[in-house]
């Protein structure tokens, strides 16, 4: 299985204005490093490097899109993971605005977590696009999601259409492309380390816990 899950695909139009841009190092010791930079994931140059902003935290990022069938089959592991990360570790969702098609999940991302209803909707929204087969295209489609889920439909759609949502969806899609991001779901540490070649969900899951220690240990000995 190849790090790009979902390739790139064109970028989408927000507020008229073309995006450009979609579904190692030694440990502590003498023991080798179980992945490789370059390989299973790589450090990124440090123009590129930037953190969202939780001061003193170490960042965990998975890049996604509510579109991307590899994403809604990463999503249980990546619950796990949120769970297991230890005290100092922030884990964050960032919706993907790769395309047209993929543009109203991001929207509806940003308006589920306004009003605070993610921790609630977001695997079942997979469930029911990707296994349930409920037709979750258009924002519309998906305003009908959340007003099954007790969400205010108009409310959702206020928000997910104001300008708040294009200029927070613009400025996602730059930290992505600085990242270097082609494809979903992928996974930034820190705004340091980004997946890339990856065997399976399980290994991008191991990877991710090994990149979070190598940062709080190096956060511990600064």
């Amino acid at each position: 299985m190849s790090k790009r899950f979902a390739s790139l695909r064109t970028l989408a139009l927000l507020g008229g204005l073309l995006l450009t841009g979609a579904c190692g190092a030694s440990n502590s010791g003498n023991a080798p490093a179980p992945y490789t930079d370059g390989k299973e994931y790589v450090t990124l140059p440090a123009a590129q490097q930037q953190r969202l902003g939780k001061e003193g935290k170490v960042e965990v990022v998975e890049v996604f899109s509510y579109g991307c069938i590899h994403c809604a089959q990463f999503a249980p592991d990546a619950e796990k993971l949120r769970k297991s990360l230890p005290a100092g570790v922030a884990f964050k969702l960032l919706p993907a605005p790769f395309s047209d098609e993929w543009l109203p999940y991001a929207r509806a991302y940003y308006a589920a977590d306004k009003l605070g209803v993610v921790p609630r909707t977001h695997l079942k929204l997979f469930v029911e696009k990707f296994a349930q087969h409920y037709p979750l295209n258009s924002l519309d489609d998906l305003a009908d999601f959340y007003a099954r889920e007790g969400v205010d439909r108009a409310e959702f759609l206020r928000i997910a259409n104001s300008p708040q949502a294009t200029a927070a969806l613009k400025a996602d899609l730059a930290l992505i492309q600085k990242w270097g991001v082609d494809g979903t779901p992928t996974i930034v540490v820190n705004g340091k380390y980004r997946s890339n070649h990856i065997a399976s969900y399980d290994q991008l899951v191991a990877m991710t816990q090994w990149l979070v220690q190598r940062e709080l240990a190096a956060k511990g000995g600064r």
